[in-house]
């Protein structure tokens, strides 16, 4: 039971992170200063890709799952550092749910 409550749980946060990743990827292309925004974006355009595909894992009950898991637990790193340092309201709460959802999807892979 407490690994579905873990799976659920990661799904939700996933689906959270890719949804904010997607706003602010978004919201950066919309910024005065777009040079200063490429890697947020980058960064924002990998989450949401590995986000998508941890969430299919996990509901298609991939061999790999754990593996997806962990991989994107380290995007969600890498994207949660780099949007924490732009002060725009997209990237903090971009970052927020990255933190967030990489610490679900390595709780549910360990």
């Amino acid at each position: 039971m407490e690994k579905q409550q873990s799976l659920e749980q990661c799904i939700k946060s996933c689906l959270e992170c890719m949804e904010a990743c997607n706003i602010c990827y978004d919201s950066c292309l919309k910024e005065e200063d777009l040079k200063m925004m490429v890697s947020c974006i980058r960064l924002d355009r990998e989450c949401a890709d590995i986000c998508a595909l941890a969430v299919k894992s996990m509901q298609s009950n991939s061999p790999f799952v754990n593996q997806i898991c962990i991989l994107c637990a380290e995007i969600c790193e890498a994207c949660g550092n780099e949007c924490k340092n732009h002060h725009h309201e997209h990237c903090q709460k971009c970052a927020e749910a990255c933190f967030k959802c990489a610490e679900e999807c390595r709780k549910f892979a360990a």
